[in-house]
Formats: structure tokens, sequence, C-alpha cells
């Protein structure tokens, strides 16, 4: 992949902060982390190179990228606003040092984040970012036949989506036409997993297959199968489904179509 980015991730896919930073998986697919096998070691420290950047190209990966420039992947990650799963695309360019507004969570930073004094009265406070529209014009299809075993919970990075449980060899559906951005097993606890970029804002997500049928870059259209069901990264036989509207996981069966 470039593996991954849907620009906040995934925007634009489902994993903790905690998981990159702990560069582990805490049980029970409750974190993913971008990670390619390797004996390179983590960064504690992160080195960084002011004015300097990196432009990714297929194959990279966010963990790799961190690690060859010795930078950990969680203040990467933060320097370049990237969200969970932490997902990067080919051509992507990445700054490799903190710019303005931008966080580490290296020692000094959090210290001195601690230090910060509190908003004044007077000052405006952030604005929540707009939340997604009630409907968009995709017009959504269930990727899936069979029964929902768990439910999206806001705020519960466990559950990001909804698990639909099948048979193995089940298929896959595309839920609505786009192109996909990723095709591959690079995040943890997601299995053989599809990203469907539908449009600057949509992306839908497809984890735990048997077996892909499409490559990045293949356009798909709403219905197509895509992959195969199974149970990688998973205890049993399901497919995970996320919805993400500029890179923040809603609720699917607020866009899926009543059955």
């Amino acid at each position: 992949m470039a593996r991954i980015n849907a620009r906040r991730w995934l925007p634009r896919l489902r994993a903790p902060a905690a998981a990159l930073l702990a560069l582990c998986v805490l049980g029970a697919c409750s974190s993913k982390v971008v990670r390619t096998p390797g004996t390179e070691s983590t960064p504690r420290v992160s080195t960084p190179k002011p004015g300097a950047s990196i432009v990714v190209r297929r194959g990279d990966t966010l963990y790799r990228l961190a690690v060859n420039n010795g930078i950990s992947p969680m203040d990467l990650a933060l320097w370049n606003g990237i969200s969970p799963p932490y997902t990067i695309y080919p051509g992507q360019r990445l700054r490799l040092y903190p710019g303005a507004g931008s966080a580490s969570r290296s020692a000094g930073a959090a210290a001195a984040a601690a230090q910060r004094p509190p908003v004044r009265p007077t000052q405006t406070p952030p604005q929540p970012s707009a939340p997604p529209p009630a409907s968009s014009r995709l017009g959504w299809r269930w990727p899936t036949d069979g029964q929902i075993l768990n439910r999206f919970a806001a705020g519960d990075p466990t559950r990001q989506g909804i698990d639909i449980v099948g048979r193995s060899g089940q298929a896959v559906r595309a839920a609505a036409d786009g192109v996909v951005v990723y095709s591959g097993s690079g995040l943890v606890g997601y299995g053989e997993l599809v990203i469907v970029k539908h449009d600057e804002q949509w992306l839908s997500a497809y984890g735990h297959n048997r077996t892909r049928l499409v490559n990045e870059g293949a356009r798909v259209a709403a219905g197509q199968q895509i992959a195969e069901m199974g149970s990688t990264g998973a205890a049993r036989e399901m497919l995970h489904f996320e919805i993400r509207y500029n890179g923040k996981p809603v609720d699917p069966l607020q866009h899926l179509p009543r059955r």
C-alpha cells in the first residue's frame, strides 16, 4: 500500500492512538497498528528534521518510514495530522518535524502540554468538526448477508463499525461505487482488509476477509464482490464493516438501508 491514509482515516479506518504509541496490539481487536515485519527497533525519542519531508512510495508504511528516519510512529502521525488507523498513500508528502499546531507525544512535549495554561474565558473555545450528514448521495448497500454480531458504539475504539456473521467464503460486496485505496493485511486486528474511497469525504472498510479479490487502484461498483468472508484477525467468520466520514467512524446502520 503505501499503507494507507485516507488523509485522516484513514482522513480516513479503526485503531486507538494508544495502540500505535505502544506499537503493539492491546488485545481482542481493541487496537490496530500499521506495522511491517522487520528487525528495526522503534525510536523511544524522536529526532525531528526541521524543513525535511519524505514522499510516500508504494509499499511504504507509517511505521517503517518513522523508524527509518529516527522518529516514533506516533510522533510522525501527529506531526502530519494522520488519524487512526494511520493510513498513508503513495505520493503523499510527510513532514519529518512538528509543524504549527502539531503535537509530539515525546516526554518533553507531554511535559510542556501539562504545563500549558488553561483557556481563559475570554478566548473562543475550539469549534467541533461538522457532524456527518444524516444521509449521503452514495446510496449505500449492505456489504454482505448475515446477522449483526456487534454494533457501532460512538467513542469506543473497539466498536467503530459493525460485525456481520456468515460463512467462510461468503461474498463481500462494495457498499457503494468507489476506488480501492487499500488491499492488504498491514493493519493489525483487521486481517485481510479492503478499503474503498467513495469521494473526498466517505470511505468504507471491509475486514477479516478470507480472500481479497481486488487490488489497489481498482474501480468497483456498488454490489460488486470484492472479497470472500473469513476469520483473519478474528475469532470467527465475520465481516467487520466500517463507514468513515472525513476520517471519523460513523454508525453504518444510520446509512445502510433497513432490512
